[in-house]
């Protein structure tokens, strides 16, 4: 695979608040030095720069992935206490691949800070099932609940959590992440 078969799905800009640096505008600017077709944009419970990347990327011949790294309730949306360990959501990226979906993501964005808010704008999994056409879904960095269960040595839970995703998004659309960052 070479660097232009690669595009990166879990991205965030400098609206992703004291977690992302880079502007939009430099983001695409890399992504087309590297000769990369697609680009996505996931920020941190927002796609305040959904437009703003959407125009840019058109404009650079970059094709856009309009995304969202959500947070999740451990349990409803409507509880103001975090889990039974101690975590006040999870995150879990959700990523448009087509017109449904984007609505979905303006849907889940909206209905998260409305309904949701408690520390963050929370989603939870009535609404991931509700909402979920049109939608890939990431189980994100370390702060998502299947690399929670892994690091708790919940295999059995790990495994239940990667069966529901895949039931709700379909197999083809459900992708466990790995990253790299040099932790065990």
């Amino acid at each position: 695979m070479g660097v232009s078969d690669f595009v990166h799905l879990h991205v965030h800009s400098d609206y992703s608040l004291l977690d992302g640096a880079a502007k939009i505008k430099d983001l695409i600017s890399r992504a087309k030095e590297l000769g990369m077709p697609a680009l996505a944009l996931t920020d941190h419970g927002n796609m305040f720069g959904a437009l703003r990347f959407e125009q840019q990327c058109h404009k650079a011949g970059i094709n856009p992935l309009v995304g969202c790294e959500f947070y999740a309730a451990g349990r409803s949306r409507h509880e103001r206490k975090g889990t039974g360990e101690g975590n006040k959501y999870y995150q879990l990226v959700l990523v448009a691949k087509n017109v449904e979906g984007y609505c979905n993501l303006m849907m889940l964005n909206s209905l998260s800070f409305t309904e949701g808010m408690y520390y963050k704008p929370r989603i939870d999994e009535e609404l991931i099932r509700k909402y979920s056409g049109g939608l890939v879904c990431l189980s994100a960095c370390i702060a998502g609940q299947l690399p929670q269960l892994l690091l708790s040595g919940k295999d059995q839970e790990a495994e239940e959590l990667v069966l529901s995703y895949r039931s709700i998004f379909g197999a083809e659309n459900y992708y466990i992440e790995l990253q790299d960052h040099g932790i065990e």
